[in-house]
C-alpha cells in the first residue's frame, strides 16, 4: 500500500496544483474555460502516469463510490482517503508559495482556489444551489469513471473521458462553487486560506460524498453497470 499512498498523494497534488493554480496564477489571462480545461487535463495527466499504481482515484467521493461499488475493499479506504487529503494539502501549500511571491499577492484577497457559495463568492449562489450542484454533478462524476472503469470499457480511453467529464462540470459550475466533486480538493486550498473557506467545507464534504456514495450503490446493484 506504500506505492498506491504516494501515487495518490501524487496525483491528488497534481489535481490541485494545475487546477487552482490556473485559478490563481492564470485566471485573468485564461478565464473561466481555460480554468475548466486546466481541471480536466490534470485528470488526464494523473490518470495515465498514476492510474496503473491506484487507479488515480484523487478524490474521497471517487473511493467511496468505488468501495460502495464493489471495486475496493474497506481495508484500503482509509490509506486512500488520507493520501487524497495529504496530497491536496501539498499542492495547495506549493501553490501558495509560488503565489506568495508575486508582489501584492494577499491569500485573504486572492485566495488560492478555494470553494464557497453565498454573498461575496463568484455567482453567490444559494447553499441549496451549492448542495443541489455538488451532490449532482459528484454523482454523474463517479457514474462515469466506474462506467469508464469497468470490465469491457475501452481502458485506454478511460483517463481521457473522466477528464473532460471533469472539464465539463467546471464548465458548468465553477461560477456556483469553484466546482469541488471532491472533498480533498476544498481541503487542501482551505487549510491555508482559513475562514470562510473552512466554515464552507462541510458542503465540499457532504455532499460530493453523498452523490459518489449513491453512484457507488447503483453501480453495484446493476443499474448503471454493463453487466
Amino acid at each position: 500500500m506504500t506505492k498506491t499512498f504516494l501515487a495518490e498523494v501524487i496525483g491528488t497534488a497534481i489535481l490541485v496544483l494545475f487546477g487552482c493554480g490556473a485559478a490563481v496564477l492564470m485566471g485573468p489571462q485564461i478565464g473561466m474555460t481555460g480554468i475548466s480545461l486546466a481541471f480536466g487535463f490534470a485528470i488526464v495527466a494523473a490518470a495515465y502516469g498514476i492510474g496503473p499504481i491506484s487507479g488515480a482515484h484523487l478524490n474521497p467521493a471517487v473511493s467511496l463510490g468505488a468501495y460502495l461499488a464493489g471495486r475496493l475493499p474497506v481495508s484500503a479506504l482509509g490509506t486512500y482517503v488520507a493520501a487524497q487529503l495529504v496530497g491536496a494539502v501539498i499542492g495547495a501549500g506549493v501553490l501558495y508559495l509560488i503565489a506568495s511571491g508575486q508582489a501584492g499577492y494577499d491569500i485573504a484577497v486572492n485566495g488560492l482556489g478555494q470553494n464557497g457559495y453565498g454573498a461575496g463568492y463568484l455567482g453567490e449562489y444559494s447553499l441549496t444551489s451549492a448542495l443541489m450542484f455538488e451532490a449532482v454533478m459528484s454523482f454523474l462524476f463517479v457514474t462515469v469513471i466506474l462506467g469508464a472503469t469497468q470490465a469491457g470499457a475501452p481502458s485506454a480511453m478511460a483517463g481521457l473521458a473522466i477528464g473532460l467529464t471533469l472539464a465539463a462540470i467546471h464548465l458548468v459550475g465553477i461560477n456556483v462553487t469553484g466546482v469541488s466533486v471532491n472533498p480533498a480538493r476544498s481541503f487542501g486550498p482551505a487549510v491555508f486560506v482559513g475562514g470562510k473557506a473552512m466554515a464552507d467545507l462541510w458542503v465540499f464534504i457532504a455532499a460530493p460524498l453523498a452523490g459518489g456514495a449513491l453512484a457507488g450503490v447503483l453501480h453495484r446493484i446493476g443499474i448503471t453497470r454493463a453487466a
